[in-house]
């Protein structure tokens, strides 16, 4: 006889309260853990509950109960069942800090998977007051840091500046476990650090990124201690310290991405892709998956800069089977897949298919929680109109929603220079260039005071292309040297392309032939790489991605329900054209 049934088969010998409630309770635990059988575990939970509160002093099985009934009330998206359920136990927890605070934690994470940020952000701060009330000043910092991560997604920016201020001081000053409170820092230090990234503060951020690098060294250096905690308000983690090292892996590739510094991303993208597949091996933990997807996220806009096409989609590919295996991770990333789908398009030259990609991320995106990826979609958007050319109405209206001159919609530094970059593409491709170059010239101001590299690059290049144009073949020179030798670093493929196109016309203009050969090879060498590389991606099966065969009347794009695995397989796709940046 199985343990299951040995437990059932107590309950024919009428055992006393006590017993039949924590029998119920291992029960209904042993089947929602490990069997498939959820309305059996629901019914022994629920007894579990019902029983365990006409019993005093009777707490961790009341509020086990009650912890994984409402777990399992939303695994059935029961979630109105849940709630009423988490709010009764948290009334009745007061004297229980351990569990008071644990219900607190867990009915603010129901209302933050239901985007109800408001009561979240209200619970967390009833929680760090429970907690500094028991004397437990690490939970505290855990709820205020916990609710300060909600208010960055809120962009509540004036209240998350005081209550970092607050959490920087309660962590500072708590002498408890080593590892308790590096874990702490590794959290404050996280969200300072996206923060600033949100912000498009590439340099600002620096000093904090580095702090942040420091903290999980000192983190892995330390053993986890098996003395418990001597206030069992304070027996929380915030991630085990793997998860955190991965998680500082991937803060570093976002910075690097952003900052322009690509190969150091693909390096720290390798280390924690490395990682998670060994943390996957033995933990099914959701934000895995999670990690998974943005890492690749990042590489993928990496690749798409460096010339690596067939790789980046490939990639994408991977994405989709990731959050086809998650319907909750693919609402989260629906707008950034299509958003990927969109750059490869023009990567690619598929100008039709970019549109159609780019309007469905607007369509499906959450613009309370992703302003600065709308605005990310509507530059880009933007770029995609002014390379059609006439697509002038569209254009307009977009471009008034990112006028970075007036009442601009995000407070990242980073997008509003692309803006500004954006007025210059349009203003250079009307003939109206000397409103180009003050656009340029802004954009030029604002990345190199943040050490945006290449927005850099593309606004030296473009600047070097208007001069030459205007015959001023020395300025020229000065722009695209440096955009040259600032692409090389990066490194960009398409910026390095028209660089040494203008050299090559440069050189030739002024007479020094050596050097006009020099520059006519590299062009030649760059021509070929992106060349290959863009017959290798649009021969591969995942191409059809961007236009799959889902009915046979013909190619119909993907831009509305799950990701579409399984169905690209190799057939004749749309037609592309290789093409430079313009």
């Amino acid at each position: 006889m199985g343990s299951a049934e040995c437990k059932m088969a107590v309950f024919q010998f009428k055992p006393p309260q006590r017993v039949e409630a924590r029998t119920h309770l291992q029960l209904g635990s042993v089947l929602y853990h490990h069997t498939k059988n959820t309305e059996l575990a629901r019914s022994h939970l629920e007894k579990a509950w019902f029983i365990s509160q006409q019993i005093p002093q009777f707490e961790d099985v009341k509020f086990e109960a009650a912890s994984l009934l409402s777990e399992l009330y939303c695994q059935q998206n029961l979630v109105d069942s849940a709630k009423p359920l988490l709010r009764k136990a948290i009334q009745i927890s007061q004297q229980t800090p351990y569990w008071h605070c644990r219900l607190l934690f867990q009915l603010a994470q129901l209302h933050t998977l239901e985007k109800d940020l408001v009561s979240a952000c209200d619970l967390l701060g009833v929680g760090a007051e429970y907690a500094r009330v028991v004397g437990s000043e690490y939970t505290r910092a855990l709820f205020l840091l916990s609710k300060g991560m909600l208010l960055l997604m809120e962009r509540k920016l004036g209240e998350v500046h005081p209550l970092l201020t607050l959490c920087g001081t309660i962590v500072e000053n708590w002498q408890g476990n080593p590892i308790q409170k590096e874990s702490l820092r590794v959290f404050f230090l996280v969200l300072q650090v996206t923060h600033y990234l949100d912000a498009g503060q590439v340099k600002s951020v620096k000093q904090c990124l580095k702090q942040l690098q420091q903290c999980i060294q000192t983190i892995s250096t330390l053993h986890d201690d098996e003395i418990l905690p001597s206030n069992p308000a304070d027996l929380f983690h915030w991630l085990p310290k793997e998860h955190m090292c991965v998680l500082v892996y991937l803060v570093t590739v976002m910075h690097s991405m952003q900052a322009g510094y690509l190969e150091k991303a693909q390096k720290y993208t390798d280390k924690a892709l490395m990682q998670l597949e060994k943390l996957k091996m033995l933990d099914s933990s959701p934000i895995l998956s999670t990690f998974q997807v943005i890492l690749l996220e990042h590489i993928i806009m990496c690749r798409l800069v460096t010339g690596h096409k067939a790789t980046a989609l490939q990639e994408i590919s991977q994405v989709c089977q990731l959050c086809a295996q998650s319907p909750r991770l693919f609402t989260n990333h629906a707008s950034q897949l299509h958003t990927l789908l969109g750059l490869y398009c023009i990567s690619v030259n598929c100008m039709d298919n970019a549109e159609a990609q780019f309007t469905a991320a607007l369509r499906v995106s959450d613009l309370t929680t992703h302003q600065e990826l709308w605005a990310f979609i509507v530059t880009n958007l933007a770029s995609v109109y002014i390379r059609e050319g006439n697509r002038h109405q569209e254009l307009y209206s977009l471009l008034e929603r990112i006028n970075p001159d007036h009442n601009f919609p995000v407070s990242s530094h980073c997008l509003r220079a692309a803006a500004f970059y954006i007025r210059g593409l349009l203003s250079f491709f009307q003939g109206r260039y000397n409103e180009a170059k003050r656009f340029l010239r802004e954009t030029l101001k604002m990345s190199n005071a943040e050490d945006l590299n290449r927005l850099t690059a593309c606004s030296l290049v473009l600047l070097g292309h208007i001069f030459y144009v205007l015959g001023n073949h020395r300025e020229s020179n000065n722009m695209v040297v440096p955009a040259m030798q600032l692409a090389s670093k990066i490194p960009d493929m398409s910026v390095q392309l028209w660089s040494s196109a203008l050299l090559k016309d440069l050189n030739k203009a002024c007479g020094n032939t050596i050097d006009a050969h020099e520059a006519a090879q590299m062009h030649q060498n760059f021509s070929q790489q992106l060349l290959q590389d863009h017959i290798a991606a649009c021969s591969l099966p995942e191409h059809n991605l961007i236009s799959v065969r889902i009915h046979q009347s013909g190619y119909q794009y993907w831009t509305d329900g799950p990701p579409p695995v399984g169905q690209f397989q190799a057939q004749n796709g749309p037609t592309t054209s290789l093409a430079s940046l313009l």
